[in-house]
């Protein structure tokens, strides 16, 4: 293995090593506030007090004890609650009364990767007790809020692809009628509020309240606590990112701004609101964190405030995967709700997308398994640079051919760098290289690494891989339980690696890097996602073959490289 490889490969271990340390999402810069603001977040919190969620590893917290305003309220334990279900092709909404927002929302084509769970046991989005949003009205004299009311379902009608839901109060003063549209092809509910009032005395904004977390699906749940985060759009394309554990549970942290939408995620789903209508903006995102435990905040307080211009009211609220395509539809840069590389976003983005891509069409394309499309992918990226890697090798076997010359080139004129570089370019010149040589020779080597790079954060990231498993391993999205994986990925490395030292000049450096170097990768990839250890070393057995013929042509023409330099020495 030449010194290029290596450097290729040394250059690739420091990234995947920087990576986990150096691509964390910065903490935002907060917006100045305004004293009408301050006021706002804090009404605004003193009115909220949703539902306490459990740690993953901690007991059920107390009941949050609820503010002078929240006393003032109608008591809601004598109303009877009643459920109606709405059922499309991707979701089950529960939704409850009082309030007429969903308890549940349960994804069939998703299963629970829970420890202990069946393999019927569905993904549910909400904590039991929680809501999928809570809605309240502030008018110019007071508040409203929809969990006190009760409602009465209308019937529920289909229409082609899109299932109606309607909702009437029949407890509150003021008439409030709430209605679901729901796409048997998305994962949207379309949710139009209307409110009746006196003249003057209409709502002035509509705060919507989030769940206090999605509920963990995963069989790491500490893991998937540690990527719960909100996220927002401001602006054009500016996608903020909010981690539970940035948030303070004393002091609200208050976003100001035309917010496009907001949306509520852990590792693989994600709960978002989207203003639509007259309305199209939220005027502020006002959060902090609820329960904590040792993995950190567990749960938020999260309310974002719409001003109304009119009596209604329209919000399209999504509740499912973070499925590239299905957000992309939904609203525009919601496909970059998982920022990939953090701060880096903006450079990882776009490797990460279409790679994606990739897989996704391999995968519908040939109809195989993400295992078999790994592979597939694997070998394709090698043939295509088969080309690249071929002159590469060819110029690294001239450069070692140069050596002896360079090195007496350097010693004649080493008191004379002028003279020294026109003999270099002469010599250069006479063999139809350049000094870049050295340079572009490397890069082929280095091209494969914006994939490996954007792989790592798709198998960390991407629901399309979550739970699929492939021979002995049961989620590629995981390591690999029996470490068979990295162990191939090392030893396949080592391979190429003896190899590519074959007819090289004996290099006791060389030599020992290619004992160190998959022993390093080896125990870097050791709990990385087994997909990605399976893509590697796939990557290494299609590259053996290009090895093997150009070590093989440089063994023959050593003797021809020997018996020049005997001539010229003679």
């Amino acid at each position: 293995m030449d010194r290029r490889t290596l450097l290729a490969l040394l250059l690739t271990a420091i990234v995947i090593v920087a990576t986990p340390l150096l691509f964390r999402a910065p903490r935002q810069t907060r917006s100045p506030l305004s004293d009408s603001s301050r006021i706002q977040a804090r009404d605004t919190l003193a009115v909220e007090a949703p539902t306490p969620v459990a740690g993953p590893t901690q007991p059920s917290a107390p009941a949050a004890r609820p503010s002078i305003r929240e006393t003032q309220r109608p008591a809601t334990a004598a109303i009877r609650a009643e459920t109606t279900l709405v059922r499309s092709e991707h979701a089950v909404y529960a939704i409850v009364s009082p309030g007429a927002t969903p308890a549940s929302v349960t994804l069939p084509a998703y299963r629970s990767l829970r420890k202990g769970a069946s393999r019927e046991t569905h993904v549910s989005l909400l904590e039991p007790g929680d809501r999928l949003f809570r809605l309240r009205l502030v008018g110019e004299r007071d508040t409203i809020a929809l969990d006190t009311v009760e409602f009465r379902a209308g019937p529920q009608q289909r229409d082609g692809k899109v299932v109606t839901q309607s909702f009437t109060s029949t407890t509150s003063a003021t008439p409030i009628s709430l209605t679901y549209r729901i796409h048997a092809d998305s994962f949207v509910a379309r949710v139009d509020g209307s409110v009746g009032t006196a003249p003057g005395a209409s709502p002035r904004q509509l705060l919507v309240s989030f769940p206090s977390r999605i509920r963990s699906e995963e069989a790491d749940i500490g893991d998937d606590t540690r990527h719960l985060a909100m996220t927002y759009r401001t602006g054009a394309t500016d996608v903020r990112n909010v981690a539970f554990k940035d948030l303070d549970s004393l002091v609200a942290r208050v976003d100001t701004g035309a917010i496009r939408w907001v949306a509520q995620r852990n590792k693989y789903f994600v709960v978002a609101v989207v203003p639509s209508g007259p309305d199209s903006s939220f005027r502020a995102l006002v959060s902090r964190s609820g329960s904590r435990s040792s993995e950190g905040p567990t749960a938020v307080q999260s309310t974002a405030i719409l001003p109304l211009t009119t009596n209604t009211f329209a919000l399209r609220v999504y509740a499912g995967p973070q499925s590239w395509d299905h957000l992309r539809q939904t609203a525009k840069e919601l496909e970059n709700v998982n920022p990939y590389g953090g701060w880096l976003h903006k450079l990882v983005q776009p490797f990460a997308t279409i790679v994606m891509r990739l897989l996704l069409w391999m995968r519908d394309t040939f109809n195989v398994g993400y295992g078999w499309v790994l592979i597939i992918f694997g070998v394709l990226v090698r043939l295509l640079l088969w080309p690249l890697n071929q002159n590469a090798m060819r110029s690294s076997m001239k450069m070692q051919r140069l050596q002896p010359e360079l090195a007496e080139i350097q010693k004649k004129y080493r008191d004379n760098p002028e003279k020294q570089r026109d003999a270099m370019m002469k010599l250069y010149q006479q063999h139809g290289m350049s000094p870049f040589t050295p340079v572009l020779g490397c890069l082929p080597m280095l091209l494969p690494m914006p994939i490996l790079f954007a792989l790592y954060f798709v198998f960390q990231n991407t629901i399309e891989l979550r739970g699929v498993s492939f021979m002995w391993m049961p989620d590629l999205s995981l390591k690999d339980p029996l470490y068979i994986t990295p162990l191939f990925m090392g030893i396949s490395m080592f391979v190429l690696s003896w190899i590519g030292m074959r007819g090289m000049p004996p290099s006791p450096q060389g030599k020992m890097m290619s004992y160190v170097m998959p022993v390093m990768f080896t125990v870097l990839f050791w709990n990385f996602a087994s997909g990605l250890n399976l893509y590697y070393a796939v990557q290494n057995v299609a590259a053996l073959p290009q090895q093997w013929l150009l070590a093989r042509e440089r063994v023959t023409k050593a003797p021809e490289q020997g018996k020049g330099t005997k001539r010229e020495r003679a």
